[in-house]
């Protein structure tokens, strides 16, 4: 049996012999493509979507790491006529002009000027950077040309031009004052409390009580605690903490330290002498105020229409957040990206705020001298790193002021109706219109439209504004922006009359004959996001004849 197994092993064709994997190191020469996010990459996408006001502490924060980054100090008096007109309210026949696109050597209109062209470049390179290649890797466009401006000049530095920039009142020069030193401390509302129960309670035990109580008021005025808890907490009695919380109850502002809206409107109503049956029947119904039910009202305060209509004013004029006036978070004003402004010859011209833009330049004088030096290997590693980080960090910052100009003069020419003749003429907008107009990725348009806003003759607006969803034409014809219909549906129920309150099918049907092709739940839900009542709500309130 084996000498037959040998035989059969012998004759077995060698093209069925398995080969053997070969197991030696080789050389394999491999070409492929792949997308490379490298620190700086990330850092100049994260400037284009950062405000103004984080593009500020961004740079501040560069600027105190970075010993080759410096501010720029200097004023450069703005040239009039800098910026020729960009669009004009005739439309297609007068496109808007970007001086950041002329100097671009992007795709030129035949209808611009010569003259037009020549200030616009000039413009660009007194202002920006157009040395700088594109750095956002999915933008589709051509890169910019080599002019004017290039980092790192002899003597000097390079840097982002245009007269003024955000954090210049601190560094005005030796003599500016330094207006946040002259604004008072904003007092919070346990401070405030706080100070009132010093003045108020004597005994210690009271103002143990008491500042536990006021660590427990949230920022609206209102108790979010357990007296049981707080008195097991403190081992004391229940009625020692309700007598300290009766003694906050009566503090300024009037209603804080309330547990529920009931209480806190009943508090304000004793403080104003107001408090009567009718009034507490009112408070112990104010799901029926909220639904305007004011038949039921009636019955359960026994009152009539009249005296109804005056409770409900008073109730109007209370305050169920009395602790907001001491809000930690001051609300901070939208500082203006871009301007709008009308030219006399007719059209609308676009500019940058320069107030926003940081000036920093790279003190290539100082890397000299420390250059000449006698450093270590680390150090100079360290000071190669630093000036590849600052002037990586210019360039972003011109890069994110062009394509900010170029995106808003496309949003200018395309919603020029809108500037004109107001939100009735807003088009229909999507950011990949806009991106295929100037040739650039939809993602960095999403990013330039993030937190920039733009001041017009008719408001400040938040780019993101000007795009909006299409509705179709009930005709056939060009389709309506959703923010001109939400409008619409707005003056169609400010106009209505009180024997005659427009429903949703009504206001459907109004918007059909203007040509609007759109659903009840869309109109719905319009009426809901610019909070407009029912028309049940809406006629009972008019029935009533309440004050607005």
């Amino acid at each position: 049996m084996v000498f037959a197994w040998r035989r059969a092993c012998l004759t077995w064709p060698k093209r069925f012999t398995p080969r053997r994997m070969g197991m030696s190191p080789k050389l394999v020469l491999r070409q492929n493509q792949q997308l490379a996010i490298t620190p700086q990459l990330m850092q100049a996408i994260k400037l284009l979507q950062l405000s103004s006001l984080e593009l500020s502490a961004f740079v501040d924060r560069e600027l105190m790491q970075n010993p080759l980054l410096e501010r720029d100090d200097g004023f450069v008096q703005p040239v009039e006529g800098d910026l020729p007109p960009l669009a004009d309210v005739g439309g297609p026949e007068n496109p808007v002009t970007d001086p950041g696109m002329a100097a671009a050597g992007d795709d030129l209109r035949p209808d611009w000027t010569s003259d037009q062209l020549e200030t616009s470049a000039q413009s660009v390179a007194d202002n920006l950077d157009t040395t700088a290649d594109n750095v956002f890797p999915e933008d589709t466009g051509p890169a910019p040309a080599n002019g004017s401006l290039a980092p790192g000049q002899a003597g000097g530095g390079s840097g982002l031009g245009g007269p003024g920039h955000m954090g210049d009142a601190g560094h005005a020069g030796d003599g500016g004052a330094d207006l946040d030193s002259y604004v008072s401390r904003t007092v919070s509302l346990k401070d405030h409390l706080t100070e009132q129960l010093h003045l108020c309670a004597t005994d210690p035990r009271q103002r143990l009580i008491g500042q536990m109580l006021i660590d427990a008021v949230d920022d609206n005025g209102y108790l979010r605690a357990e007296l049981s808890d707080l008195a097991e907490r403190l081992s004391t009695g229940i009625d020692d903490v309700e007598h300290v919380l009766r003694l906050i109850q009566g503090f300024d502002p009037c209603g804080v330290g309330a547990r529920s809206i009931h209480e806190c409107l009943a508090l304000q109503l004793k403080d104003r002498n107001r408090f009567d049956p009718a009034m507490a029947a009112l408070l112990d119904q104010l799901d029926l105020v909220a639904k305007r039910d004011f038949s039921r009202l009636r019955k359960q305060c026994g009152v009539d229409q009249e005296d109804l209509a005056d409770m409900i004013g008073e109730l109007r004029a209370l305050d169920p957040k009395p602790g907001r006036a001491f809000a930690s978070s001051p609300v901070e004003a939208a500082v203006p990206d871009l301007f709008v402004l009308e030219l006399p010859g007719g059209g609308w011209g676009v500019e940058l705020n320069t107030g926003t833009l940081p000036r920093v330049l790279v003190n290539r004088s100082y890397y000299a001298r420390i250059d000449r030096a006698t450093l270590s290997v680390d150090d100079r590693s360290y000071l190669s790193e630093q000036l590849q980080a600052a002037n990586w960090l210019v360039k972003s910052l011109d890069q994110r002021a062009r394509t900010i100009m170029k995106v808003g003069a496309e949003i200018v020419r395309q919603q020029d109706g809108f500037f004109a003749h107001g939100v009735d003429h807003l088009k229909p907008l999507t950011l990949r219109q806009v991106a295929d107009a100037i040739e650039m990725h939809e993602s960095t348009v999403s990013r330039v439209t993030s937190n920039k806003y733009v001041a017009t003759p008719r408001g400040v607006f938040e780019l993101k504004y000007f795009f909006t969803a299409a509705i179709q034409s009930a005709d056939g014809g060009e389709a309506h922006a959703a923010e001109a219909v939400r409008q619409r549906i707005r003056k169609l129920i400010d106009a209505e009359e009180s024997s005659q309150v427009l429903s949703d099918d009504q206001l459907v049907r109004l918007l059909r004959e203007d040509g609007i092709d759109i659903a009840r739940r869309t109109v719905a839900k319009y009426r809901e996001s610019l909070k407009i009542a029912s028309s049940v709500q809406r006629r009972r309130e008019k029935r009533a004849a309440l004050p607005a």
